[in-house]
């Protein structure tokens, strides 16, 4: 896409074109463009037609809601987003978690996208985009690794024909063994040969040498068919799955569980419902929130997460430059405006944005296509999705999400760092459980292991005719305490005792806690007959203890200058030539 620099004569509003960035590369747009669009659009639908059916498995709700989550993301980040290959919609992650949340009830689905939009919408326009960056990466790895078992073995079930099997993991792996005896033959032959065509393509794709503009125009048609075929391999096997079950149905004979019928027809558009009527009364909105929970920080957050870190990845690829803020901006009004047509939580697509960039698209305009496809599929094809087996949205979704299982960075954290290990577990133990109490406890697990780093940072001390305490980052009130231990533990050890320089060159920030610790542990050596100075001062930090009007304070340019000027006897002060003797007004006297 290109940068508001090149088309900023086109546009001459730089406000207007930073909130609507299909100002930046509208002006520019040409027939190259549009041909490579079309194309990186139509493979990207049929890509996203059978997912959508299967994500919607995966989510609990009725299929049609999958394609419900599949077009309106499209037509909005075509016109707000900063990515040319992001594609949004339906996805495994998000599916899974609306699973948890949404109770398999599309009012309360529809409802979280809305409120997961208006918080992500909140998020954009207050620039609260780095809280996730406290997400870290082994609490992804380990969610992302047990959602892909998870997922994967919710799917046997279609698999191997079972009926009531429960959603719950454990009990999902009690129950599938105990009635494997009662798997159909059917359902089970054609999800396996699904599964076999599925990886059988992906390996095809993955070892196909790209024909040269040089090769003769058969040896590139060739290419181009085989290339098809593979990208769309999602939509083959459906297909092909389709017409064997429509076939065994003209027979008078379906060894086949089939998908069954789909409402036919665009969803209305109006205002996601804030209660719920059920046979025991109507739920109120106040009780639907409690319902969801957590899940209204854990559903936006990770769409967010998602959506973002795709962005960023395939930007570095392909040499452009996103805006996280826009992003999160874009996912709002996504999911806002989703929700008015039926749509749950959707966020960004790490495998259709493979397939969007591979296509060649040049811009977010291929959305609009990707997404006019899948209306025409909810306006006219959707009596033939009928035939779709069961066991063929398994395959579809099973081959989706095992490549989401990194077993490599187990090994990874084993060698790089072992205490990381520690969030990366328990997320993925716990998520066997419930999804939200893995990515609360590896969420919390990270955040107990950073504020031990800021409370205990490293502290370097160096002995000489000077002690030097040379603290490793910036010093907050947590850290106070640890410092002045360091600082007291080695004045005790020395005979005798040593004036002590503080060197401070990686302290970038200061607060008023710690100021006051500092403030208390000069009084303490002062009564021991002993100096402290500080050296290579940052200037916010030297501003706060300037004004903080500390008694005795002394600082110097370099820790090599306050020895020289400091005194050679046990107790001896510095001759400094920036002091301040006033009284401390931050301790009693």
């Amino acid at each position: 896409v290109p940068e508001p620099r090149q088309c900023g004569r086109s546009c001459p509003c730089p406000g207007l074109r930073a909130g609507l960035p299909v100002l930046r590369w509208l002006p520019r747009y040409s027939l190259a463009w549009l041909q490579l669009d079309l194309i990186a659009g139509l493979t990207v639908g049929l890509t996203v037609v059978p997912q959508a059916l299967a994500y919607a498995e995966v989510a609990g709700l009725p299929l049609q809601y999958g394609l419900y989550s599949s077009f309106m993301g499209c037509f909005v980040y075509c016109f707000l987003g900063t990515a040319k290959d992001v594609t949004l919609g339906p996805t495994a992650i998000m599916s899974l978690l609306v699973s948890s949340y949404a109770f398999h009830e599309p009012v309360y689905a529809i409802l979280l996208a809305f409120l997961s939009g208006c918080i992500q919408l909140a998020m954009g326009l207050l620039h609260l985009g780095f809280l996730l960056d406290f997400i870290s990466c082994p609490v992804i790895k380990g969610f992302t690794s047990a959602a892909s078992i998870t997922i994967s073995f919710n799917q046997i079930k279609n698999i191997l024909g079972l009926q009531g099997i429960p959603r719950q993991f454990f009990l999902q792996v009690y129950e599938t063994l105990r009635r494997i005896g009662e798997t159909r033959a059917g359902d089970a032959v054609l999800g396996l040969a699904c599964l076999a065509a599925l990886a059988g393509l992906q390996a095809m794709k993955s070892r196909l040498p790209r024909a040269a503009p040089v090769e003769p125009l058969a040896a590139r048609v060739s290419y181009l068919i085989v290339w098809t075929t593979a990208t769309a391999r999602n939509a083959v096997v459906v297909l092909f799955a389709g017409l064997v079950a429509y076939s065994f149905q003209v027979m008078g004979s379906q060894p086949l569980t089939l998908t069954g019928s789909i409402p036919q027809g665009l969803p209305a558009f109006r205002l996601p419902c804030f209660s719920m009527a059920t046979p025991n009364g109507t739920i109120p909105f106040r009780s639907m929130v409690e319902d969801m929970g957590v899940g209204l920080a854990v559903v936006p957050l990770m769409g967010l997460l998602e959506t973002v870190a795709i962005a960023k990845a395939f930007a570095s690829q392909n040499d452009y430059r996103i805006d996280p803020n826009q992003e999160l901006l874009a996912m709002g009004f996504a999911n806002i405006l989703g929700s008015f047509v039926s749509s749950y939580p959707i966020t960004g697509s790490f495998g259709r944005t493979a397939v969007n960039a591979q296509s060649g698209v040049c811009t977010p305009a291929g959305g609009l296509v990707t997404g006019t496809l899948v209306l025409l599929s909810l306006a006219y094809l959707t009596s033939l999705f009928y035939y779709i087996p069961k066991a063929a949205l398994a395959a579809v979704i099973i081959s989706a999400v095992v490549p989401m299982f990194d077993a490599g960075i187990f090994r990874t954290l084993w060698r790089v760092k072992r205490l990381d290990l520690v969030p990366l577990c328990v997320t993925f133990l716990l998520c066997f459980w419930e999804v939200q109490y893995g990515i609360v406890a590896g969420v919390l697990v990270s955040g107990i292991f950073l504020l031990y780093s800021i409370a205990r940072p490293p502290i370097k001390v160096s002995e000489g005719d000077v002690l030097l305490v040379q603290p490793g980052s910036s010093l907050h009130f947590p850290a106070i305490e640890c410092l002045r231990d360091a600082v007291c533990s080695r004045i005790l050890a020395a005979s005798p005792p040593h004036s002590i320089i503080l060197d401070c060159r990686h302290i970038s920030s200061i607060d008023y806690t710690a100021v006051v610790g500092l403030a208390e542990l000069l009084q303490e050596l002062r009564k021991q007959g002993l100096s402290l100075a500080f050296c290579s001062l940052q200037d916010p930090v030297l501003q706060v203890l300037l004004s903080a009007d500390l008694e005795g304070f002394q600082h110097f340019p370099s820790w090599e200058e306050a020895e020289r000027c400091g005194g050679a006897e046990p107790g001896g002060g510095w001759s400094a030539p920036f002091t301040s003797t006033s009284e401390s007004s931050l301790l009693p006297t």
